[in-house]
């Protein structure tokens, strides 16, 4: 039997890199998707991509700064699929590439609005529809650099171990209701927010030199992130909550 067979699953930020990756491999898996995003083309083109591969997938546009759209998120998804079983809430946004002191405050707030308050507001509305079966798993996307700290980014890295923590109070609140609550902490990958990294020679030696200590020495491509989601996710990690489960290539042994 496949994965995620039969479950209702919702992905944000599903419309492009780790989370278009993870929409389709959980559809493959036999999960019906719900893909949330900014870019309605994207998101709708990541459904298209699934229902001809013969999966099920609905698309919701979705801020998941604003409390109203992830209520309608969530409302809509047990609207159409008549619940809610598991959520990757993955949406997320890189940092500012600067050093604390020349950060304005909108790009802190930015930066910590989509990447840890949008978390904050997926989980409130996911747990509120979870309970009512007393049952779910939800997946929140931290980083490897939600348990150490690079350069330039004091708001992504401040954001990122956030999340690994809202993760784990969430799932000692949670356990007991029958709902799992873990943090992905991917390493790097090839996605297009990691391509966006700004053309300083600095920044460029020092993700030359992560490559240089990475045990594995690579990339991660986005469906091996997806892979740990899955599992995650799955009735395979059963007994699996409040951990941050990295995916890096080693990054966190060295």
């Amino acid at each position: 039997m496949a994965m995620l067979s039969g479950k209702i699953i919702l992905v944000t930020g599903g419309a492009s890199g780790i989370g278009e990756a993870a929409a389709k491999l959980f559809a493959s898996e036999g999960a019906s998707v719900v893909v949330a995003d900014m870019s309605e083309e994207s998101g709708v083109s990541t459904c298209r991509d699934i229902e001809d591969s013969g999966g099920t997938c609905h698309f919701v546009r979705t801020n998941v700064t604003v409390d109203a759209e992830v209520r309608n998120l969530v409302s809509e998804t047990v609207r159409k699929f008549g619940r809610l079983d598991g959520a990757f809430n993955n949406a997320g946004v890189e940092q500012s590439w600067r050093r604390l002191h020349e950060l304005d405050e909108g790009e802190w707030h930015r930066v910590l609005d989509i990447n840890l308050t949008g978390i904050f507001l997926c989980m409130k509305h996911e747990i509120a529809a979870m309970l009512s079966n007393k049952a779910g798993s939800i997946v929140n996307t931290s980083s490897s650099f939600g348990q150490t700290a690079v350069p330039y980014s004091s708001d992504y890295t401040a954001s990122k171990h956030g999340v690994l923590g809202l993760s784990r109070a969430a799932a000692c609140d949670y356990a007991k209701d029958g709902i799992r609550v873990n943090a992905l902490m991917p390493g790097l990958t090839r996605t297009p927010m990691g391509d966006r990294v700004p053309e300083l020679p600095e920044l460029h030696a020092m993700f030359s030199n992560f490559l240089g200590i990475l045990p594995m020495a690579r990339l991660a491509e986005p469906r091996e992130i997806a892979q740990g989601a899955a599992w995650l996710l799955s009735d395979a990690a059963s007994f699996v909550t409040g951990i941050g489960l990295p995916v890096d290539g080693g990054y966190l042994t060295v």
